[in-house]
């Protein structure tokens, strides 16, 4: 069983994944996630959790990884557990995931927060950022 717990900062959205990803019903629970963010400029997976990889779901993660170049969205892996990376990098030859390591992806999150903040952000002429941004 796949467990998925969602998290947006900014325009990135994080998944944080827990379990196998083996069966088409946790393929689908994957695909349904990421691709309910298509207003996202990120989406990081975190594979910390993923015990598991098999054919259906490198095959998920292809798809996506098609879906995000499509919708101009970067798709990251992040930290995926070695059985995971082993299935991962074996797979690498014939396609091109992007996975990132704890500086790059702290990066990414501290790009996402200050872009949260300048959303909210007043400027001296008292307008906010929405509202210049939409002027």
């Amino acid at each position: 069983m796949l467990k998925i717990h969602e998290e947006t900062v900014g325009d990135m959205a994080m998944l944080e994944c827990e379990g196998r990803l083996v069966r088409s019903d946790a393929a689908f629970k994957l695909r349904e996630a990421v691709t309910a963010h298509k207003d996202a400029r990120v989406v990081v997976l975190d594979l910390t959790e993923v015990h598991a990889l098999e054919g259906g779901g490198l095959g998920m993660l292809v798809f996506l990884q098609r879906w995000a170049h499509d919708h101009d969205i970067q798709l990251k892996l992040f930290n995926p557990s070695l059985s995971t990376r082993h299935r991962l990098e074996h797979a690498s030859s014939m396609y091109d995931f992007d996975i990132v390591g704890l500086p790059e992806m702290m990066s990414l999150l501290d790009h996402a927060e200050r872009l949260e903040e300048a959303k909210h952000a007043v400027f001296p002429c008292g307008s906010s950022y929405q509202q210049a941004a939409s002027a």
